[in-house]
């Protein structure tokens, strides 16, 4: 459980429209946050934290709603465990998706290897590929306020896709005929 407790986030919006509560949801999730009821949310208990959910409670009462932003202290350590518990199975389905991204990226190389086409087409997109999972595992690890060995695993999968691009790089130079961006050497 945190040092600083939990920040707390008590929320209701009218059923319509819809949007505001699509807003909220969308927005709390991103941020990390983990929905303990319906319109409850809870996040470890920091300052950013607490603001971040001050804000949502703004949002929600523009938009003709109810909220409160609360700071909790956690006096059963049961209660923690089950909050720690839910943060960890929400970060282990994003790293379970992320896996299976990582994966797929892996074996997209190692078929254009095998079949030879070097070409800085399918280089382009690889890359983006590679793009889209870094910045993904970004916003993944940020909010992993509680980190098990999941966030080490992605890393040596990210390093591990990263190690494949440059080799699929190499090829594709070679194939191409052109010479990598090599510094100069010192000397």
């Amino acid at each position: 459980m945190p040092s600083d407790g939990w920040a707390l986030l008590l929320a209701q919006l009218p059923a319509s429209p819809s949007s505001p509560r699509v807003t909220l949801w969308r927005r709390a999730r991103a941020a990390g946050a983990v929905g303990l009821q319906n319109g409850a949310w809870v996040l470890p208990g920091t300052r950013e934290h607490r603001e971040f959910f001050e804000g949502l409670a703004e949002y929600v009462r523009e938009h003709g709603g109810t909220a409160y932003a609360l700071e909790v202290t956690d006096r059963d350590d049961r209660a923690g465990g089950d909050i720690v518990a839910r943060f960890r199975a929400e970060r282990a389905k994003e790293f379970a998706e992320f896996e299976e991204r990582g994966r797929a990226l892996l074996a997209e190389l190692e078929k254009e290897t095998a079949r030879d086409n070097f070409s800085f087409a399918e280089l382009e997109e690889n890359e983006q590929g590679l793009d889209r999972l870094a910045a993904w595992f970004t916003k993944i690890s940020a909010r992993d306020f509680f980190p098990d060995e999941r966030l080490k695993e992605a890393e040596e999968l990210l390093d591990r896709c990263r190690r494949a691009l440059e080799a699929f790089t190499a090829g594709v130079y070679q194939a191409e005929g052109v010479a990598p961006d090599v510094p100069p050497s010192a000397g």
